[in-house]
């Protein structure tokens, strides 16, 4: 009788230590996926911080410009505003396309290429946008981990007995594949 209490009380306490064990994985792998994001927003902030500066040194060149640089900041505030992943998202599609065309501009403007302020502020954004290209992709890395560790077995029912829900993907936005037109 004892020994079938002690071998009882040792599985209880292997299936307690299974559990926890998967929990704090899969806490692991949401707080990394978390991370990640908080990384995203980090370079897209950077990147939201260097326009200003970028579309005041255009302006001063190209000042008859106006609709292009009323898209980039008006794609700014979108992105600044975004509270979801999907939002940002698509406001940071809507930001890249509204940056290439004012590059685009800016090939029309032989000064403003040669500018230093200019030049300076398109090398940053440059090396923000590979910033932001590596988090996206370490951050998709990262969901990928965790949605394949939830729907996993026996993970699967940990995370369906503490709501792990699925993370949602940085997906560019539709369209985003196509090199904007500009026309003068």
């Amino acid at each position: 009788m004892k020994k079938g209490i002690i071998v009882l009380i040792v599985v209880i306490v292997l299936i307690v230590l299974a559990i926890m064990g998967s929990y704090n994985g899969l806490v692991t792998k949401q707080e990394n996926v978390e991370g990640k994001l908080h990384d995203i927003d980090t370079q897209l902030q950077r990147r939201v911080d260097l326009i200003p500066n970028l579309v005041n040194t255009v302006k001063g060149f190209a000042s008859h410009e106006t609709e292009i640089i009323n898209s980039v900041t008006e794609a700014r505030t979108k992105l600044a505003g975004a509270s979801s992943v999907e939002d940002k998202a698509n406001a940071d599609a809507e930001l890249s396309g509204a940056l290439s065309r004012l590059l685009v501009v800016v090939e029309n403007y032989p000064d403003l290429k040669s500018s230093a302020n200019f030049i300076q502020l398109s090398d940053e954004l440059a090396g923000t946008e590979n910033r932001i290209a590596v988090a996206r992709l370490d951050y998709n890395n990262a969901v990928k981990e965790y949605n394949t560790a939830i729907k996993k077995m026996p993970a699967s029912i940990i995370a369906g007995m503490f709501n792990f829900d699925e993370a949602g993907y940085f997906t560019a936005k539709e369209g985003a594949d196509v090199v904007p037109t500009v026309e003068f």
